[in-house]
């Protein structure tokens, strides 16, 4: 059973990527750490300044020699005193120097050292989860730390970056400060009954919740394009055997990932690549061909498992083939194909692609694709159309570089608080003399939007965010 964390307790752990590199960082946290640092480097260490030292273990032998910065707290990332050691890049020698620090924490005081109440391991996320509770970040900025280093294109990247300066947090906080005002309108109206429609008539109470909802939309529609830029779209080519769904695949990722073969049946499970489209990471999966029977048990695992990738898809891109668009039993097939797709409540989602059109002739009568996208993965025609459709699909559109990244939690917390703020609306505009449930309404909004910041969050869902982030971060 792991032993509860002590906030209090100073903390050490490898802030640099495991495996080898050139330069690796072991990082602490803690308070009245100035005199344990200078122990450690041998020598005291001015505030902010990088030090060269060496650093020997307890038998008086050089682990490493490199440089020390010592932070004093509050000026420092947690809001502690931080000390980071930055050492040669091995992996043996940046556990010497963590388990040095955790020794050196435990030897007797013998030279009027001030002593670290008990240096351990830093749990994952622990450094910032402290700067957090030290208001050095609030949590959406400190989630927008690690939305910043798992950042898969260079626009998440930037996204994440106006989220960690607070471009989420700051229109949150400014909207539930408005929700304040409006709090202590309605409820001081509630001590004097009598008065209190002209009263909210003339503070101008209905106008200004509208004017909040309107800001709430604003703000729900930029979290609902920063998630998608966080979490990407999963994008999922399905379609009959032999339509060019591996071809289609293996040009819109660029590589020949996906084996090509005239024999139907040849993509047996499912193939998986991220690329970015204009910036937007997109989880690209190509699947089993569906056809109703097989006589290949491997290959009827095959489509099991392509219809459960149809149904955790953001945009489903249903390849069908223009050569064979007038073969009745190919109709008859793609026809089941779409009454299944639309009994799972996934026609929403579906993006209609017809593969193969260098190979007809688009002037026969007979070929009819509708206004379905037309595409040849052999040369290319039709790709960047695509792209374009799918993002569109899934709901991107493009902010350029006002775009912030945001989480499923954030975009939930805003609908939530919309929707009481609307609840809200209806009863001032209705003349609702309840104006109890109007002030718990509000209440509601301004807690939803408190758990984006943090303000109001639980602690079963700290526990959750903090645990995701890498250690030492």
């Amino acid at each position: 059973m792991e032993a509860p964390r002590d906030p209090d307790d100073p903390i050490v752990a490898v802030a640099t990527a495991s495996g080898r590199g050139a330069v690796g960082i072991v990082r602490l946290s803690g308070q009245r750490m100035a005199g344990f640092a200078g122990s450690l480097c041998g020598q005291p260490l001015a505030p902010r300044h990088a030090t060269l030292c060496t650093i020997a273990d307890a038998t008086g032998a050089t682990i490493d020699r490199g440089l020390a910065i010592f932070f004093p707290a509050p000026h420092s990332y947690t809001g502690e005193d931080v000390l980071e050691l930055q050492a040669h890049g091995g992996p043996v020698v940046l556990q010497m120097l963590v388990a040095r620090c955790l020794s050196l924490a435990a030897e007797p005081d013998s030279s009027h050292r001030p002593r670290l109440p008990r240096l351990r391991l830093a749990a994952p996320g622990e450094f910032t989860e402290r700067a957090w509770l030290n208001d050095k970040l609030d949590l959406a900025q400190a989630e927008a730390v690690a939305d910043l280093i798992d950042a898969g294109t260079e626009q998440a990247a930037r996204s994440a970056t106006r989220s960690l300066e607070g471009a989420l947090s700051h229109e949150a906080d400014a909207i539930a400060e408005a929700l304040v005002e409006l709090r202590v309108l309605v409820e001081a109206t509630l001590d004097f009954p009598e008065e209190e429609v002209e009263f909210l008539e003339r503070a101008a109470a209905l106008p200004r919740l509208e004017a909040l909802r309107t800001r709430l939309d604003t703000l729900l529609g930029s979290a609902k394009q920063g998630a998608l830029l966080r979490d990407g779209i999963r994008v999922v080519l399905a379609g009959q055997p032999n339509v060019g769904k591996s071809s289609l695949f293996n040009a819109l990722v660029g590589s020949e990932l996906a084996i090509v073969t005239p024999v139907p049946g040849t993509t047996r499970d499912r193939i998986g690549e991220t690329i970015s489209i204009d910036g937007v990471p997109v989880r690209a999966v190509d699947t089993a061909g569906l056809r109703d029977a097989s006589d290949d048990p491997v290959e009827r695992i095959g489509i099991e498992r392509s219809w459960a990738a149809l149904a955790d898809a953001d945009v489903i891109v249903w390849v069908r083939d223009l050569t064979r668009a007038a073969d009745p039993a190919h109709a008859e097939a793609d026809a089941g194909i779409a009454a299944r797709i639309a009994g799972a409540g996934a026609a929403q989602r579906v993006l209609v692609v017809f593969n193969k059109v260098d190979a007809v002739d688009l002037a026969d009568s007979s070929v009819d694709s509708g206004d379905a996208l037309r595409v040849s993965a052999t040369t290319g025609a039709g790709l960047d159309a695509v792209r374009r459709a799918l993002l569109a699909r899934a709901g991107w559109q493009a902010h350029g570089d006002g775009v912030f990244t945001a989480r499923a939690r954030h975009v939930d917390a805003l609908r939530r608080a919309r929707a009481h703020v609307g609840d809200a609306i209806g009863r001032c505009a209705a003349g609702d003399a309840a104006l109890e449930l109007v002030a718990e309404e509000l209440r509601q909004a301004h807690d939803a939007l408190g758990e984006i910041t943090g303000r109001y969050t639980p602690d079963d869902l700290l526990g959750a965010i903090f645990s995701r982030f890498c250690i030492g971060k």
